[in-house]
């Protein structure tokens, strides 16, 4: 702010500076008069100095000049006084017209090191000024911040930071719970679409026969096609035989080795009863048929194995590998040899023959027969898959066949069910019979049915009836004579054995519908009546059974 002094004002020259008040504004008033020096400065010298910028040295003025100095270091140290923006300075004016206006006395002459101090004194205080004005041209400690307490800010944190939780955690409540809804209105649906697409395929769907219903009737077990052949191994040393069916599943693709136990009652073609190593042992003349009615199987060839030719067909196949269940002992007398037990045995034509025909002393009859299997199912993983290849092997062996079974059948079904074997697609049983030689119901309805296929229908055509006979009187001269009327009557006779328990009644019994005409035939050639027949599931492989009861009378 500018010195408020008008150099056109006639009082100005009498308006001094004469201090600041409390704010740092200035102060002006008259002060007396007073004889001008001699040796007073001119006007000018006090504006020269004061233009000077702060902190910069001026030039020294003459000692009538010491008055004007002493006053400008009062007005700085004056304005050095908070609450005004910029301090007013003060710069004397020339005096203009005659009158001039009066001056002060001339003050005492001040040493020039005090004047240096004084100046630097000055130069200081307007830097720290300068430096402690803020650019806003506001201080701070004109300004009061008001303090928030601490913990009504927690507070709302904590409370902002709850209410987001809690809306999260119902946000992904309601998404659980839709994902829980679809989740269970899919497994619903897929539900209902697999039992519906399992009933079709089953075909218990009304008026839809489904895939599975149609793939089931062609694959039943009566309407598989089987192609089989009944080997007989011979042992030409020690005597005895083996017998089994080599079996061809060719609706199933799976092959299967049925063991037949020499104890199995069959009947001669006079219709008389034996059993199956007697049968064989006479030449075995009708012994295919004698199987077939008994199985109710249709045979396809006879296949004599004697021992000797089983050796040299191991050893024109290279060995064969064997899991054996017992060791073989040397017998010299016999001329075999050793054999080892444990898993994958590698023998020779002499040890394969000696392992099948091995059965140690009190062993049962099944033992040798699983090991006479073990011995076939190694050289059907041997025979070679091509047909040509392995009837040439069958040549080789310079073997007289059986007339209804020559080198190029036999070679072409060995390679067929050798295929199975080396897939594993292969099982190998043995047929279980009664001690009377009779068949178990067990083996009737698995064995008998599932591998081989036998079946009341599977009778050949034009065949006489085979009729069953299964003695439940305890009586043995009534079962006797019941047979020789059978026998008489012309039906082909199926050995039952003995039931498991006494009957009081005599029942006649037919599976097809087709069969009660034959089943009534029956019951009048055992003198029975027409009431003993019914519709019932046979116990005994045949197109009609006879469980003999105590009411049975012989005529």
């Amino acid at each position: 702010m500018n010195d408020p002094q008008d150099p056109y004002d006639p009082y100005a020259a009498q308006q001094q500076l004469i201090g600041y008040d409390p704010y740092g504004r200035p102060l002006y008033g008259q002060v007396p008069a007073q004889q001008p020096l001699q040796d007073a400065p001119p006007p000018y010298a006090y504006e020269q100095r004061d233009a000077a910028p702060y902190g910069q040295p001026y030039a020294q003025q003459p000692y009538g000049q010491q008055y004007g100095y002493e006053q400008q270091a009062t007005g700085y140290a004056q304005a050095a006084a908070p609450g005004h923006d910029q301090p007013q300075q003060w710069i004397p004016q020339q005096a203009s017209g005659p009158e001039a206006a009066p001056q002060p006395p001339a003050p005492a002459p001040v040493p020039e090191p005090r004047r240096a101090e004084a100046d630097a004194a000055g130069a200081d205080a307007a830097d720290q000024r300068r430096r402690e004005r803020p650019a806003d041209g506001y201080r701070t400690e004109q300004f009061a911040f008001i303090d928030q307490p601490d913990e009504d800010s927690e507070d709302v944190i904590d409370w902002l930071a709850f209410t987001e939780s809690r809306t999260e955690r119902r946000e992904e409540a309601r998404r659980r719970g839709r994902n829980r809804v679809v989740a269970l209105i899919v497994a619903v649906a897929l539900l209902v679409v697999g039992g519906l697409g399992y009933l079709w395929y089953a075909g218990k769907l009304p008026f839809l026969d489904g895939p599975g219903q149609k793939k089931a009737a062609a694959t039943a077990p009566g309407a598989q096609k089987r192609d089989m052949i009944v080997v007989h191994l011979r042992n030409t040393r020690r005597g005895g035989s083996s017998t089994a069916l080599l079996v061809d599943n060719v609706t199933a693709q799976q092959g299967a080795t049925v063991l037949l136990p020499n104890t199995l009652a069959v009947a001669k073609e006079d219709g008389t009863g034996t059993t199956l190593a007697k049968s064989v042992e006479d030449g075995g003349t009708g012994t295919r048929e004698a199987l077939d009615t008994v199985l109710g199987t249709r045979i396809g060839g006879t296949w004599r194995l004697d021992t000797p030719f089983l050796e040299r067909l191991v050893e024109l196949l290279g060995g064969i590998e064997v899991d054996t269940d017992a060791a073989v002992p040397a017998d010299d007398q016999a001329k075999t040899p050793a054999v080892g037990q444990g898993p994958r045995q590698s023998l020779t034509g002499a040890m394969a023959v000696a392992y099948a025909t091995y059965r140690a002393q009190g062993e049962p009859e099944a033992k040798q027969l699983e090991r006479t299997g073990r011995v076939l199912y190694a050289v059907l993983r041997k025979i070679p898959s091509d047909p040509k290849a392995a009837a040439t092997t069958v040549e080789s062996l310079g073997q007289i066949l059986d007339p209804g079974l020559d080198a190029q059948n036999l070679g072409g079904l060995l390679a067929r069910i050798g295929e199975h074997a080396k897939t594993a697609a292969y099982r190998t049983e043995v047929l279980a019979v009664k001690p009377d030689g009779g068949l178990t119901d067990e083996a009737a309805k698995k064995t008998v049915r599932e591998l081989l296929g036998g079946t009341v229908a599977a009778a050949q055509p034009g065949a006489s009836p085979r009729v069953g006979l299964k003695d439940a009187t305890g009586n043995e001269k009534a079962q006797v004579a019941a047979k020789a009327a059978l026998l008489n009557g012309g039906y082909a006779f199926v050995d039952g054995g003995k039931a498991d328990r006494a009957a009081a009644t005599t029942q006649i019994t037919y599976q097809d519908e087709g069969q009660r005409g034959r089943a009534v035939e029956v019951a009048k050639t055992l003198g029975l009546p027409e009431t003993a027949v019914k519709k019932a599931e046979g116990v005994v492989n045949a197109d009609v059974v006879v469980i003999l009861g105590k009411d049975y009378k012989p005529s």
